[in-house]
This record gives C-alpha cells, sequence and structure tokens, in this order.
C-alpha cells in the first residue's frame, strides 16, 4: 500500500525537540498491516478521521521515525489535509 498526501505535518521528540507543522508532500509504501487496519476501520464503519489517523500513524512509523529505526517516541501531527491518496 502506498499513500501520497500533502497535509501539515509537525513533531514533538522526547526532551522537548519540536519541528513547526509545515505543508509536505509525502508519498510512502506502507506495511501490509496498515491496509488491514485501514481496510477494517474502512469496513466496521469508523469515520473519516479514524482512518486519516491510521495513516497519520503508518506515516510516522514509516517517514519520520525510519521503520521505527530511529526517532523513538516521536509524536507525529497530522492536519490540514490538501490530499489524501491510498493506492494497493
Amino acid at each position: 500500500m502506498v499513500v501520497s498526501t500533502r497535509a501539515r505535518f509537525g513533531f514533538e521528540a522526547a526532551g522537548g525537540t519540536t519541528d513547526g507543522a509545515r505543508i509536505r508532500d509525502i508519498t510512502q509504501a506502507l506495511p501490509p498491516e496498515y491496509a488491514d487496519k485501514l481496510f477494517t476501520a474502512r469496513e466496521q464503519g469508523k469515520a473519516e478521521d479514524q482512518l486519516r489517523q491510521i495513516a497519520a500513524d503508518g506515516l510516522a512509523r514509516m517517514y519520520f521515525r525510519a521503520n521505527n529505526s530511529r526517532a523513538h517516541g516521536l509524536g507525529v501531527e497530522f492536519t490540514d489535509v490538501e490530499r489524501l491518496d491510498i493506492d494497493l
């Protein structure tokens, strides 16, 4: 699954380090478990903001934390979504 988005991203790391939110264009492949989470949530009738949060969690893991290999504890803010496309 590949997520392509244009949205406002910012982050806060342990120890108070921050990066002010700014508009970013990101295209990132996500692990299969995120596809499963998204399809399951959609089948359960979850709201769009809940689906967007699942995509944001996947982007945080893969793009900002490099598949959780760095930046442990990094919290990612995902707001002002201008575009969000999901392809298999």
